[in-house]
């Protein structure tokens, strides 16, 4: 199998990396098994911090690696949080503390008008020189609820719903929502680029 290593600690991705990798031969592997530092996300675009992450665990791993950048846009907040989306509420908000924020920052404004998406970017780059790293994005439309709804999934998705759906992101089972998300998007793009340029 061959080893990826993903550029990221949050336990939501790296389980929906897994389970969208696993089946193509990939062993994913978490940059905290080489201690590898995080680095400061100093980009202005989903692009360029996807770049940052992917660049820093490939040099300091020797293998290739894999990350993504993701976050929500609010058209109501004029695009926010955007790429501060897991720091919204502070450098070390949790989803909680996020998601207080978002629903205090739209109590007053109706539901037609809390338009959103996911966005996610995702690098990959076979050494930390590669100067064509692979980039595939996905984006995913919903709307802002001021109440949470279901147990699964993880940040915003409990107050992301899905008008196609009838239902919140969080209210997916995960193959569904893995068919379905920015981040099932962006890897399919991911898996049929790396058949294409690197497997055959």
């Amino acid at each position: 199998m061959k080893k990826i290593i993903i550029a990221s600690g949050n336990k939501g991705k790296l389980r929906e990396f897994n389970q969208i990798l696993q089946k193509f031969a990939f062993e994913v592997i978490p940059q905290s098994q080489y201690q590898v530092p995080e680095v400061a996300e100093t980009g202005l675009t989903f692009v360029e911090n996807a770049l940052i992450k992917a660049r820093n665990a490939a040099q300091y791993t020797g293998f290739p690696a894999i990350s993504d950048d993701s976050g929500i846009e609010i058209d109501a907040l004029g695009g926010s949080p955007g790429i501060y989306s897991a720091r919204f509420a502070g450098e070390n908000a949790t989803d909680d503390d996020n998601n207080k924020l978002l629903v205090k920052k739209l109590t007053n404004i109706a539901e037609e008008k809390r338009t959103a998406r996911y966005h996610c970017v995702i690098v990959y780059m076979q050494h930390a020189n590669d100067p064509m790293p692979l980039i595939c994005q996905g984006s995913w439309e919903g709307i802002i609820l001021l109440k949470p709804r279901g147990q699964n999934g993880f940040g915003y998705d409990p107050f992301f719903y899905l008008p196609t759906h009838n239902c919140t992101a969080a209210e997916l089972l995960p193959e569904v929502k893995n068919q379905l998300s920015h981040r099932g998007q962006a890897l399919r793009t991911l898996q049929m680029r790396l058949q294409q340029d690197y497997l055959n």
